[in-house]
């Protein structure tokens, strides 16, 4: 199974082995999102070497580029849900079309983004609390990553467009270039290794983006020679006004469940900050680090999510919850191994990263506290996600502004400045505010009214 997972051929998912199905759908998934994750660490593992400042840099456009991933991820959401339903309903054509609309709307937004960035840069840096003389040293790699969203927003798209189809072999593979690409060229552009310019911390965000522009160039390439089983024709690359606009609205709902979740993690690093930048530095590192966990966890929620949608277009709504279920299950096995490894050798883990006491300091008890939360998040992440697969982008969101906004940042502002725990409190409301997404999803999910989404 794990080779005819990775050669990725075509197959109908709403029929035969449920657990079968997950294990396909979610091995190239899996994979994918570990390639994800390794990008997470691999701009900290090479400009940690630079200090502090270069750290917090990351830290601070990361934060604020979480606009930019917002909307990659509520797009990603609308093509997923869109495309899953219309492979499941065997109308190729529609999810052809809709591939084509999604991809346009992100090309158009990607340069919205990138004039407001690259220009409002040094007042941005500032509301986010850095420094003086942290943000003058933050403008040029800033501008870099977001002069070139529009890869970030392309590999996106294209790999949820593939996900969606149960194609998700060919986004791995995507990954799979840009991150190795990304190895070798960050650490030559950062150094000013061979004959390349030494940049310092823009050098990273120069690797980032030539690496997933290249990994972006490959999904076009496949969405426009057909390949796999979305078939795009030349007829297909129009404009189609009703076909965006229901692809606007499906995925608005899910944009903005997107940014009150990645919003709130600009308003932790805000709560964070105001503890310094070796705070921050910490902080980054110790989520970085997470991500590393989180992101191939996220592979079998996609997968869940895919059987849901798939499911749902050929009529079989009790195969798409026994396929979540199950999911749920794979998830806390390998999250809660996941959890339990970094307990006990965050110090070691942090210590690839940095050896600067303060910061060292902050990102093992930020490791440690938030990872104490996994068991209950990897069924949190599949449920919601599953919603999505759906279509019912709402109860997500609504869970997400609760659980994040009205819980999460107030208890992260309270236990860290009024009962004076520092960024400590900030750490603890996190793992705190996963296991009640956890919690609330499980009694909305079983209540089934996502069984009856239209989409």
């Amino acid at each position: 199974m794990i080779v005819e997972a990775i050669e990725g051929k075509p197959r109908d998912y709403t029929q035969g082995s449920i657990s079968k199905a997950v294990i396909l759908l979610g091995i190239p998934m899996v994979i994918e999102m570990s390639m994800e994750s390794v990008f997470a660490v691999t701009d900290i593992f090479f400009v940690g070497r630079l200090g502090p400042n270069a750290i917090a840099t990351i830290g601070l456009t990361e934060s604020l580029l979480t606009l930019v991933y917002t909307v990659a991820f509520g797009l990603s959401i609308g093509a997923m849900a869109m495309v899953s339903r219309r492979i499941g309903e065997h109308d190729e054509e529609g999810a052809a079309l809709t591939s084509v609309q999604v991809v346009i709307l992100g090309a158009l937004i990607s340069a919205l983004v990138a004039a407001v960035g690259v220009g409002l840069a040094p007042q941005l840096l500032s509301v986010m609390g850095g420094s003086p003389e942290l943000v003058a040293y933050a403008i040029p790699y800033m501008r870099v990553m977001f002069a070139g969203n529009i890869v970030i927003l392309t590999l996106f798209l294209a790999n949820a467009i593939f996900r969606g189809a149960g194609d998700g072999a060919i986004a791995m593979r995507a990954l799979a270039i840009a991150n190795g690409l990304n190895l070798v060229l960050a650490p030559c552009f950062v150094f000013g290794l061979l004959f390349f310019p030494k940049l310092g911390v823009s050098g990273a965000a120069c690797a980032t983006t030539l690496a997933r522009g290249i990994g972006a160039l490959y999904t076009l390439s496949h969405l426009f020679r057909g390949q796999g089983r979305i078939k795009t024709k030349a007829r297909h690359w129009t404009l189609h006004p009703e076909l965006m606009w229901k692809v606007i609205k499906l995925s608005a709902s899910g944009t903005f469940q997107i940014f009150i979740s990645t919003a709130s993690w600009i308003g932790m690093v805000r709560v964070v900050s105001s503890f310094g930048s070796d705070a921050v530095a910490g902080y980054t590192i110790g989520i970085r680090v997470m991500l590393f966990a989180l992101l191939p966890a996220f592979g079998l929620s996609n997968a869940a999510a895919t059987m849901v949608g798939q499911s749902l277009g050929a009529g079989k709504p009790d195969r798409a919850e026994k396929a979540v279920w199950l999911s749920g299950f794979y998830n806390v096995g390998f999250l809660g191994i996941m959890g339990i490894l970094f307990l006990v050798f965050a110090p070691v883990i942090i210590g690839w990263f940095t050896m600067a006491p303060i910061v060292y300091g902050y990102a093992v008890s930020c490791l440690r506290t938030v990872t104490s939360g996994f068991f209950f998040y990897a069924f949190g992440m599949v449920l919601t996600q599953s919603f999505n697969g759906a279509g019912d982008t709402w109860t997500p969101t609504w869970i997400n502004f609760f659980v994040f906004w009205i819980f999460e940042i107030p208890a992260a502002w309270l236990f860290s400045s009024v009962f004076k725990m520092g960024p400590q409190g900030a750490f603890l409301a996190v793992t705190l505010a996963f296991s009640t997404l956890a919690v609330v999803s499980a009694i909305l999910f079983r209540r089934g009214h996502w069984k009856i989404q239209k989409v």
